[in-house]
């Protein structure tokens, strides 16, 4: 899990030019062109805002749970108004969770254990930050890492708020044959991508790609409600790290289903636009233009992915790989395209080649040879 910029000038070169990039990018091909994604959410009250598949059909109407959040400073006990399903922490000041620890509340007052905040965190430099299963508490009471300043919280309900009307494509949406989640079908409040007075707070950049990014979120395993912790992810970088949005690209489950991240407009494929250049994502600090991240929902420190998400991590490479015309197995410098930095990288890299972090995991870091492996025989 990323955390937000620690000053406002960082947060403006994040949002233009946070991914790397190798300079060889090519247009979408004829063909690749996908079934257009419908994003439009509402509620009972609100009409939905007209998406591309409308006026032919092609869609049709599901309910989501609106998600519930409420924010929190420092370690003073946290109760909510609501079973919370997810708590996200953050700070500043040390990208270590040592010291740090949270002990859950029921209902009837019970105190849970006090637990670690966990490690194999996907943090960013100058900063921790962990997404936390809740198992529906009441409440909670957090200790703050060694060395950590500001510490701040967000108790999440991402499955039982009111529910909300929104438009979902009717046959299944595809990367050049892979399957793939919209953010219609998992549920994405796009208003979430708005401030208050209406402008996008995180407005979509394109820039030509160059390096693809490899992440774990640091959650739980065996996730028994992967879509609303995908909603989770989305509320707390959207909204509370003021990214405007999801951080990454594409999200896949354990059971091989990939979600579609990063808004990038209705006229090509997701992460894309037209042209074939990628959208500015939120996942490498400071590297993140032309630079695509993929997150595995789970924790890969001591055991991998199970193998649906192994190979549907290989199926999404592959089709990456040959859209932008690249060598899965080449070390490239890039090149940020907003203010010049480079950096030397695999084409397919994990999120600790970029900065210190653990992610994503030592042992799914270790898989990645075997990854480049398999997408560069399908090439031959």
């Amino acid at each position: 899990m990323s955390v937000p910029p620690t000053s406002a000038s960082h947060r403006a070169t994040s949002r233009v030019a946070r991914r790397t990039v190798l300079g060889a990018a090519g247009a979408v091909a004829a063909g690749a062109v996908i079934t257009p994604t419908v994003m439009a959410t509402t509620d009972d009250s609100e009409p939905a805002a007209a998406g591309p598949e409308d006026a032919g059909g092609g869609t049709t109407t599901e309910t989501f749970p609106r998600t519930r959040a409420e924010a929190a400073r420092g370690e003073a006990p946290v109760e909510a108004a609501f079973p919370i399903g997810y708590i996200g922490v953050a700070w500043g000041g040390s990208d270590e969770t040592t010291g740090g620890g949270i002990r859950l509340r029921d209902a009837d007052g019970g105190q849970g254990a006090w637990k670690p905040l966990g490690d194999g965190g996907c943090s960013v430099a100058n900063g921790g930050g962990v997404l936390i299963s809740a198992d529906q508490a009441a409440g909670y009471e957090l200790k703050a890492p060694d060395g950590a300043t500001g510490l701040r919280s967000l108790a999440l309900d991402t499955r039982h708020g009111p529910r909300r009307k929104v438009r979902v494509p009717t046959d299944p949406t595809r990367v050049r044959g892979v399957e793939y989640l919209s953010r219609a079908a998992w549920g994405a409040d796009e208003k979430l991508r708005f401030k208050a007075d209406g402008t996008e707070n995180s407005p979509t950049a394109f820039y030509p790609f160059q390096t693809l990014t490899v992440h774990h979120t640091a959650m739980a395993n065996d996730d028994p409600d992967p879509a609303a912790t995908v909603r989770a992810i989305y509320q707390l970088h959207a909204v509370t790290n003021d990214w405007g949005d999801i951080g990454y690209h594409f999200l896949i489950d354990e059971e091989g289903r990939i979600y579609e991240g990063r808004y990038s407009g209705d006229d090509g494929m997701p992460a894309h636009d037209k042209d074939g250049k990628v959208v500015t994502a939120f996942h490498v600090g400071g590297f993140n233009s032309g630079n695509l991240g993929i997150a595995l929902l789970g924790t890969f420190t001591e055991q991998g992915p199970k193998e649906p998400a192994r190979e549907a991590l290989t199926r999404l490479v592959r089709v990456l790989v040959r859209l932008h015309g690249v060598d899965p197995q080449a070390r490239v410098t890039y090149t940020n395209p907003v203010n010049g930095v480079q950096k030397e990288v695999p084409e397919i890299s994990g999120h600790r080649d970029w900065m210190a972090t653990e992610c994503p995991g030592a042992v799914m870091y270790q898989e990645l040879d075997r990854l480049r492996t398999s997408v560069a025989a399908a090439r031959r």
